[in-house]
């Protein structure tokens, strides 16, 4: 699951859906347009990933695959993608078999079942933060690691949001931002230790998407800051 800019001028327009509805219908064009923000936080992100050959891994709120296809390549041992939408892993299904239809704040693992997790996008629809920080901390293995992308707080001030176009018309998938310091407060209270917060920010690798979209004047206002927030965390014990 991630975000798509939506302009603040034009939301008095679109539709506000709740996640669960919001994702079933989006699922279908999901993977079909460029998204600058998943490719800066690509970009930004898989050299930092930990070792995950031999390992466990969970993709959290996995959506379409898309960090799924990525984390492959690393040869885990297991790689589970987990999702609340059954049109987004309908999707994922196409190349992925061990796929689970979940809440992520009840998760079917037992205590300790996997050495790494990551959850992209996708805390921003979620109100009860600490719910998933207990959740991440209960699944993962002493010392296992937690990586955590969203919108960054900034972006989401100057009216970014979570949107999508399709034949029905405009849509915005409801989203809530957490203040990142009151979000490590939190996290750490739970039991995970943080390594480490990164603010991304577009360049030029990212203003092709912006041109070929035809929004060439709107990468430079964008530029000006951190569009993606990513949370390294640790299980402390």
């Amino acid at each position: 699951m991630s975000p798509a800019p939506v302009k603040q001028a034009a939301r008095d327009a679109v539709r506000i859906l709740p996640p669960a509805e919001g994702y079933e219908r989006w699922a279908s064009s999901y993977d079909a347009t460029p998204n600058p923000l998943l490719a800066l936080e690509e970009r930004e992100l898989v050299p930092l990933l930990p070792p995950v050959a031999r390992k466990r891994v969970l993709d959290l709120c996995c959506g379409t695959g898309r960090w799924l296809r990525i984390l492959a390549a690393h040869l885990p041992a297991l790689l589970v993608g987990v999702d609340a939408s059954a049109a987004m892993l309908g999707i994922a299904n196409r190349g992925f078999r061990r796929l689970v239809r979940a809440d992520c704040l009840e998760l079917p693992f037992a205590d300790g079942s996997f050495d790494f997790v990551i959850c992209s996008f996708a805390v921003g629809h979620l109100a009860e933060l600490g719910r998933f920080a207990r959740e991440c901390t209960r699944i993962l293995k002493p010392n296992g690691d937690l990586f955590v992308t969203d919108l960054h707080p900034d972006a989401y001030a100057r009216g970014w949001r979570t949107g999508f176009r399709d034949s029905q018309g405009a849509a915005e998938i409801r989203t809530v931002s957490h203040p990142w310091r009151d979000s490590v407060r939190l996290f750490s209270s739970i039991g995970l230790g943080c390594a480490a917060m990164h603010e991304f920010r577009f360049g030029d690798a990212e203003r092709k998407i912006f041109f070929q979209a035809g929004k060439n004047g709107l990468f430079s206002q964008a530029g000006r800051i951190p569009a993606v927030l990513l949370g390294r965390f640790w299980r402390i014990n």
